[in-house]
Formats: structure tokens, sequence, C-alpha cells
């Protein structure tokens, strides 16, 4: 086998990458938990050559919204080494005679092997959504003896990839230390939903789980339907603001908010103490895209109807049933390590914000001994 194919050594010189701008707190990201599509996408492909030799491929391919581990999972070595992750794959089992018969495809996100034989071009390992963005144009890869090492260049050199596929793991995994304690308020219409995708993402990055609406009821001893009965929806807003605001200090906790008429968090003059967590909306949609998801997503925002129009993310998905929030969580924390990427002083604005008192100046947070009844304004501290 290591006779057969050599070694070969693949220098990509450029590569049609995508690049995808995030948008800072006040214009939240958008991220939608649509169907995956991980189609090849028809594109063109270039043929590397040196010295007469064909060194690889590369093309670019689509990226889908979620990402699944790699086809045969964990038939690959991954190591990260701070400017750059390595994939090694084992080439034995493929029946490659020469490294001629590999492909390598990348883009700015993803990565597709494919090995061909005598019968047909298999693919060996695909990642539709790399871990973080990479630089095609730097890509090298090589044939080891038995095992085919790609050598990926980061966009981001100070971002630990936990794995090379972005997944439900690698994001558990990763994403805790991006947002540095900092407790994360799930809001929506619906509190079965807000419940659910809060205690899963809780169990996933080892939060502290929270329901707001629990609390209240155990607090009132009654139910909230009842509460609202026999006191009204601004009742139970009152009370939960309260309830919030007692929960703006903790950290490490993944808060599930009240939906529906009687919630806080969907009156835009409740938010002060929200704003002391990654506020993430849900909202359901009839889209039937990607693109429309994200277009119903700023319609909705740019309203201002509600004061889900505050959060930080927004996340459109499609169709609901009980118990299946993971998709739903996944996507939440795909896009907090977006937005935490694009501006890396979040969670450290986030912390300062609280330690002033939660008054009200996200994200514009004014110097200390600033009172926002006093209609004086400030510079931001930050």
């Amino acid at each position: 086998m290591t006779a057969s194919l050599g070694s070969a050594l693949s220098i990509p010189h450029h590569s049609p990458g995508k690049t995808h701008e995030l948008s800072l707190p006040r214009n939240p990201s958008y991220c939608s938990c649509l169907a995956s599509n991980n189609r090849l996408h028809p594109s063109r492909r270039s043929r590397l050559v040196s010295n007469g030799s064909i060194l690889g491929r590369v093309g670019a391919v689509f990226r889908g919204n979620l990402s699944e581990a790699p086809s045969r999972t964990k038939n690959y070595e991954f190591s990260d080494g701070g400017a750059e992750v390595e994939l090694r794959l084992d080439l034995m089992a493929t029946n490659a005679q020469s490294f001629r018969d590999v492909s390598v495809d990348v883009d700015a996100s993803s990565l597709i092997v494919r090995v061909q034989t005598s019968a047909s071009l298999t693919t060996v390992f695909e990642a539709h959504l790399l871990y973080d963005k990479i630089k095609p144009s730097e890509t090298i890869w090589f044939v080891d003896e038995e095992q085919l090492v790609v050598n990926l260049k980061k966009y981001d050199v100070d971002l630990q990839w936990p794995d090379i596929v972005e997944t439900w793991g690698s994001l558990t995994a990763g994403v805790p230390k991006l947002l540095k304690g900092a407790s994360i308020y799930i809001v929506g219409e619906s509190t079965e939903i807000n419940n659910d995708v809060a205690a899963v993402l809780a169990d996933g990055i080892g939060y502290t789980p929270l329901s707001t609406g629990q609390l209240l009821e155990k607090y009132a001893q009654q139910s909230i339907d009842s509460w609202v009965n026999a006191e009204g929806e601004d009742s139970v807003a009152e009370a939960e603001c309260a309830v919030i605001e007692g929960l703006s200090s903790h950290v490490r906790a993944v808060v599930a908010t009240l939906g529906g008429q009687q919630g806080a968090a969907r009156r835009a003059d409740q938010w002060r103490h929200l704003y002391a967590g990654f506020t993430v909306w849900l909202s359901q949609t009839e889209a039937s895209d990607e693109a429309s998801a994200k277009d119903e997503a700023r319609r909705h925002v740019q309203s201002g109807q509600w004061g889900y129009s505050n959060a930080d993310l927004v996340i459109k998905f499609a169709g609901w049933e009980p118990g299946c929030g993971q998709p739903i969580a996944q996507a939440s924390l795909s896009a907090l390590k977006q937005l935490i990427l694009s501006d890396k002083q979040l969670p450290e604005k986030k912390s300062l914000y609280i330690r002033l008192g939660c008054r009200g100046d996200w994200p514009n947070i004014k110097p200390p001994g600033w009172d926002p009844s006093s209609g004086a304004d400030a510079p931001p501290v930050l």
C-alpha cells in the first residue's frame, strides 16, 4: 500500500469560498433550522498541476444548515495545532491504488474527500459544516503511508476546535468556553418550546436549567393559567419580570421564559434584566427555505411589534414535536458561537452590564454613576 500510493502534496492556489457576515446585538443574527441540504454544489473544479502530475482537485461545496457527524463516524484522527487543524484518514480500507485516486474538495466551511476505485467514486469523508471557517487557498493534503493527511489553516487562530466538524457534540464542548459563564435566556411565543429547548441546551453545555414559569407556579401555588384568570396577564408579566431580575446575577444558567401575552419578554419595556444574558428568540415559521425564513425574521425584528425583537439571536424553525428540542438547541449554539466570534468582548460586556446594575443601557453601556432616570446622555464605556 505504501509503495503504490507514494507521496503526494496538494497546495491549492485558490478556491471559491463563502463568507458569512454576522450582526451585532442590536441587529440580531438569524439562523434557520429547516431541512438540511447536503448536496454537492455544482461548481467549477480546478485541477492543480505541478511537474506534470495531478496533485489534487479543489472545488466549492454547499453548506447545509445543520451538520451531523461525518460519514463513517470517527474513521479519522483530528488534532488542533493552534493556527491549523489536521485531519488524518485511513486509506487502507478504500482500495486506493495511487494518490491520483484521491479527490479533496474544500471551501471556507466544507470538506469532502473521495476515492476513485475501479468500481466507483466513493466518498470516504464529508463535512458540510466545519467547526469554523478555514482559508481554502492554504489547504494542504498529502499521503503519509496508509493515511491521507489534510492540513487546514484556521481563519481564527485563537479559536480552539473540539472537532473537525460542527455537530452537537463539538458545539456543546466548545461554546461554553466562549460564553465564559454568561447565562442564556430563551424567549418566544411558546412556553412549552422554550422549556424543552432550554432543558436540552442546559444539559448539553452543563448549565443549570431554570424555568420562570415553574418558579412562578411554585411561588404562587397555582398554575399560570389560573393566575391569569384570577389576576390578568399583566400581573403575571410583572411577577415574571421580578423573577428575571433575581436571576440576572446568576451565571451558567439557561432560563426558559414564559410565552404568550403573559410573558415579560413579549413586552419591550420589560427587557432591562434580560440583557444580562444572551437572549435567543425561538420563532416558528412556515417558510420553506432558509432565505425566506431569514427574510421573515428581519421583517419581525424591524417591525418592533414584540419585545422579542430585542433578542441577540433569532432562531426560525419549521414544525415542532414535544421532546424534539435538540435540533433547535444545536442551531442556537451554532448561532451563539458565530455571534461571540464576531465580537469576542460580548461576554465581558454582559458581565460589566450586570456589575453596573442592569440599568437598561445595553448595548451602549454608560459609565458608573449614570442614572437612567435623569435622561442625561453619556458616552458608553465599551
